[in-house]
């Protein structure tokens, strides 16, 4: 198909993400992606070729076309795609399992396989909510987070998700009321504990549990926070009975420069939710863990099932290369990869914190976020970015880059020269 055929197709019929239908651009046509580049089928400002900064939405951390993850990939099929988890079980779904056991912080020891984050944390509010159902209190069926936030788009993680600046104004008066404070101070604040402490207290008879990502707020607006904020929280939650949510779906698997954020200050949830780098980027997957309290308590209740069952939940496939994709991170020092990686961004962003406009350059582990002060210019900062030969997805006042693992120190500092002429056009 020619490359105009294709797009008109697409203008005509394909609805992309957060956009309008029909689109009014026409998005950049990838013909193939190898290493850390993606190849389009037709140049684009100039450029072929682009490195990808955004490890296509955070998940391809091993970069496109591994090896061992393709030969993951192809064994599986060869001998099954796919086959229903109702009743029946397969090796790579129990190894992956096991697997997420295993690293996971104790005490998460059960596993619920679903194929999109969103889902994971709709299943993770539900496992709270039938927890407290399944005890005999039903009232504490609120859940009570911080702005700025963002757990996804269905329709439970919605009504956590920031109230006001998120994309989900709209449902306001439809969505369930949740508990809201402030977002997170970066640094720590005894006055922001005690708030959290107080307001969890206050509404604890209501709360199923409280909802965070911890150490960053992802797509909500890119904010760092103290890991001892989870500290807080768990404490709070263990003194008034109720459950803790950790969303990991951005900061799983070595993000923030540990394995999971959680890690930075050795706290465990009651449930979480894990997704985006799970399978290497190369197919959609999730999982919602959780401890035996949880699972025990459900399966106590007069309904002792959890009744949440997706189609293609435990797919063989997917199973199949998150293996191998958690095998590949954890055989290699992925932890010196992600600091050299934080190391280059802290020096290739610095030039963009003193450009007008910019109200902040910020970075940890392989994320890299440079903040405007004012909506950015989403076409102007792309072009910018793709000049450049860098694939960058700006999005409200923020130009930002969370690169695969496996980029070089060359590869960065174009990553890190793109993101800061995108600040300069946007």
């Amino acid at each position: 198909m020619r490359n105009d055929e294709l797009i008109a197709l697409d203008r005509a019929h394909v609805w992309h993400p957060y956009g309008p239908m029909p689109g009014r651009t026409d998005p950049l046509v990838v013909e193939s992606a190898s290493g850390v580049r993606l190849r389009l089928a037709e140049p684009a400002e100039g450029r072929t070729e682009l490195i990808d900064g955004m490890s296509s939405w955070w998940s391809a951390v091993h970069g496109y076309n591994h090896p061992v993850l393709n030969d993951a990939v192809r064994g599986q099929l060869d001998r099954m795609s796919h086959v229903m988890f109702g009743g029946l079980t397969h090796e790579p779904a129990v190894r992956l399992a096991a697997r997420l056991v295993e690293i996971t912080p104790e005490p998460l020891r059960h596993v619920f396989l679903s194929d999109s984050g969103s889902v994971s944390v709709e299943v993770a509010v539900k496992m709270c909510l039938q927890y407290w159902r399944s005890l005999g209190r039903p009232e504490k069926q609120r859940l009570f987070t911080w702005r700025g936030g963002y757990h996804g788009d269905t329709w439970q993680p919605m009504s956590v998700c920031d109230p006001d600046g998120g994309m989900h104004e709209l449902w306001q008066g439809v969505l369930q009321p949740q508990v809201f404070v402030d977002a997170p101070p970066a640094t720590y604040e005894e006055s922001y504990a005690e708030l959290l402490r107080t307001e969890i207290g206050k509404h604890a008879h209501t709360l199923a549990a409280v909802v965070v990502e911890p150490v960053v707020q992802g797509a909500g607006g890119m904010r760092f926070h103290d890991p001892a904020y989870l500290r807080v929280l768990r404490e709070a939650c263990d003194a008034h009975d109720v459950l803790l949510v950790f969303d990991e779906i951005a900061t799983g698997f070595g993000r923030t420069g540990t394995l999971f954020a959680a890690d930075q200050v050795a706290v465990s949830p009651d449930v979480m939710c894990l997704g985006k780098a799970l399978t290497g980027g190369y197919l959609s997957m999730a999982a919602t863990l959780c401890t035996s309290r949880v699972a025990d308590g459900i399966s106590q209740g007069e309904v002792p099932v959890l009744a949440h069952g997706p189609t293609f939940m435990g797919n063989p496939l997917a199973s199949a290369v998150a293996c191998a994709s958690l095998d590949l991170l954890l055989a290699q020092d992925w932890q010196t990869e992600v600091k050299r990686i934080e190391t280059g961004l802290r020096e290739g962003l610095a030039p963009a914190a003193a450009l007008p406009g910019v109200r902040e350059a910020r970075v940890l582990g392989a994320i890299g976020v440079v903040q405007l002060d004012h909506p950015v210019d989403m076409a102007a900062a792309t072009r910018a970015a793709v000049r450049e030969g860098v694939w960058l997805r700006p999005y409200r006042d923020l130009i930002y880059t969370m690169p695969p693992y496996v980029t070089s120190d060359d590869d960065l500092a174009r990553i890190c020269t793109a993101v800061t002429a995108a600040a300069a056009a946007g």
